[in-house]
């Protein structure tokens, strides 16, 4: 028999669900608030390596502090001391669904609309990432699910690092991390990379999403990494012409070389994906067409030929040539300053910016600026935003992230925390269903934990919560809600007279009493057994009583039987007396002391009358007659007269 893993002393461990490049992760049953997680557990072969130990653990602690409706929730993390080394592991929410890589395998590619909204989510979640200062470094969609009912959850933060960690020794070493087919340009060089690498992915998932091929394949990762970094992609419209030149645009926008022409922000790429959908102007440039570019080219003039074209002894078949070689190379000429102005602006500026900005979350308005200014930048807009409340009064956001290449005198906008913001706990919870009041507080950013409780409510509903309904509370912080479990103590009401015991099933919720009576040994009246025992039941069940009446009446009984129906209703005191009668067979019981109903006197017993035959009256003797001697003399005879 396989003994199921613990992790813990909490997490079940089950079956595989996934693998990746640095650890497998598990569905595993959550025993302590009974619900399924998934477990990510780093491979056995890296536990040994301190490194990629160090980067795993720093995954929990990343992804740990996302809380975001788009993103995949960090609950715990922990380190299985079984293994040797002991091996670290992650406990996420599980999400139900499937990868956006297992959709395309299944549809090829995603209607536009459908793509658009995709992307946009996942936006979404890079951006609230974005602003904490953490860039994931590994979109594809692979680590994109997407839920029974179409919600995007973004997921494995494996090899995202905290941006302000970009000095320490292990990110020092500017290792290209990722999927290739997904690498930015700066990426793929090795560069440090901020917020607009993620985009440029968004950019490349959302390519394959409407295309069903990433911009870029080859014979090997190298190859495609060459591709990031030196080649333009196809416009997806070239690929697929329903794509509008919006779409086009955005995409091409989103896959720019250079990081200062994408989008600045995930937000920016997420407002205008928005904007497409709506049918609204975007912000991206369109994209030229074929047809544009050919219509351009055509409408310059050619350079003439040198020469006079109207000398009559030119020989003709001369003429054409020179006129047909002047005019390709004014198409050429002009070919070049069209791909110069299309190609170059995407694929220029690979020197680095003048200025690296800094990390200056945690910082407080005076002294972000500070260090911005010694940097050579000034401060831009500055805005509130909800924060933890360690956050409070600090830097929580800026904008271009930290380690991004500016020019001297750039702005950067900062964010600042304003403390959590307040959320109230319902003041209707009570009676609705775990599953609702549980969707609704997180819905409202706040944390649930739930315990079950014995409740006279039905099972399955809430009877309270700490903190109380009504309650404010700060976003982000856990409320327990008590879940009834339908069952509560049934009291144990032997030896109580009838109203007492009724009196106290009601007190504790059954109200669905019922009696019946049986001969005992107690007084009449008192509870001598009841149907159910003490136990936990639910306040429906129905309770009976079996109250005492008294002695048994066992008139007309054996005294066999009569004894044993006494002993039965706890007599055990009993006399056998007779009676000579002949008003019931010998050995019936045809009286008792005390009558039934009643109860003997304290430290009396039941005394018992037995039917005995009566003695039956003896016969007398008859006295015999003496016969006559024969020498007395006869007597005289009587004679009859005659007639």
């Amino acid at each position: 028999m396989t003994t199921m893993k613990v992790l813990a002393e909490r997490y079940e461990v089950g079956e595989l669900l996934g693998y990746g490049g640095m650890a497998e992760v598990r569905l595993a049953r959550d025993t302590r608030l009974d619900r399924d997680v998934a477990v990510k557990i780093l491979r056995s072969d890296l536990a040994r390596d301190q490194t990629f130990q160090a980067r795993f653990r720093r995954e929990g602690q990343s992804a740990a502090a996302l809380n975001h409706p788009a993103i995949v929730a960090v609950y715990d993390t922990g380190t299985d001391p079984s293994t040797t080394p002991p091996t670290p592991f992650i406990v996420m929410e599980y999400v139900e669904g499937q990868t956006l890589r297992d959709l395309l395998r299944s549809k090829g590619r995603l209607e536009p609309h459908e793509a658009m909204r995709i992307v946009a989510e996942m936006c979404a979640a890079l951006d609230f990432s974005h602003r904490g200062g953490i860039v994931h470094r590994d979109v594809k969609p692979g680590n994109v699910m997407i839920t029974p009912a179409g919600r995007v959850k973004v997921m494995d933060f494996g090899i995202a690092r905290a941006v302000s960690d970009t000095q320490a020794t292990m990110t020092a070493t500017a290792a290209v991390i990722g999927t290739a087919q997904y690498l930015s340009p700066e990426q793929a060089r090795g560069e440090p990379v901020d917020a607009r690498s993620d985009v440029y992915a968004a950019g490349c998932v959302l390519y394959e999403l409407l295309t069903g091929s990433p911009p870029f394949v080859g014979d090997s990762p190298v190859a495609v990494a060459y591709q990031h970094v030196r080649e333009n992609p196809v416009p997806p419209s070239q690929v697929r012409p329903e794509i509008s030149r919006e779409l086009d645009a955005i995409t091409m926008k989103a896959l720019s070389k250079n990081p200062a022409n994408r989008y600045q922000s995930a937000a920016a790429m997420q407002d205008d994906l928005e904007r497409a959908i709506r049918g609204e102007k975007i912000a991206a440039t369109p994209v030229m067409t074929e047809d544009e570019r050919t219509a351009l080219i055509s409408t310059t003039p050619p350079v003439p030929p040198e020469g006079d074209d109207d000398f009559e002894g030119a020989e003709p078949p001369k003429k054409s040539v020179r006129t047909r070689t002047w005019v390709l190379l004014g198409v050429l000429l002009v070919a070049a300053i069209v791909a110069a102005f299309l190609i170059i602006p995407n694929l220029g500026d690979d020197e680095p910016a003048p200025v690296s900005v800094p990390s200056v979350a945690g910082l407080s308005e005076e002294e972000a600026t500070t260090a911005l200014e010694s940097a050579g930048l000034k401060v831009g807009d500055v805005t509130e935003t909800v924060s933890t409340i360690d956050q409070q009064g600090r830097i929580v956001g800026q904008n271009p992230s930290s380690g991004s290449s500016v020019d001297r005198g750039s702005t950067v906008d900062l964010e600042i925390g304003s403390g959590p913001a307040q959320r109230t706990i319902p003041g209707d919870i009570v009676g609705k269903t775990q599953q609702e009041v549980q969707a609704a507080l997180e819905a409202d950013g706040l944390i649930v934990t739930a315990i079950q409780q014995d409740a006279a409510q039905a099972a399955g509903t809430v009877v309270n919560s700490s903190p109380a309904p009504g309650t404010a509370v700060p976003e982000g912080s856990t409320v327990t809600i008590f879940v009834s479990s339908g069952q509560v103590d049934l009291p144990d009401v032997t030896g109580m007279d009838e109203q007492t015991a009724i009196s106290t099933l009601n007190q504790a919720g059954f109200t669905n009493v019922s009696t019946a009576s049986a001969p005992s040994s107690q007084p009449v009246g008192t509870v001598v057994a009841q149907d159910p025992q003490a136990a936990k039941a639910a306040t429906s069940t129905t309770v009976t009583l079996t109250l005492s009446s008294g002695a048994p009446n066992v008139v007309g009984l054996s005294e066999a039987d009569a004894r044993t129906e006494l002993q039965k209703a706890g007599f055990s005191n009993v006399t056998t007396v007779t009676q000579e009668t002949t008003g019931a067979p010998p050995g019936a019981v045809v009286a008792q002391d005390p009558a039934p109903g009643a109860l003997p006197a304290a430290g009396a017993g039941v005394t018992i009358t037995v039917a005995v035959a009566p003695t039956p009256t003896p016969t007398p003797t008859p006295t015999p007659t003496p016969s006559p001697s024969p020498s007395s003399p006869a007597p005289p005879s009587s004679a009859s007269p005659t007639s």
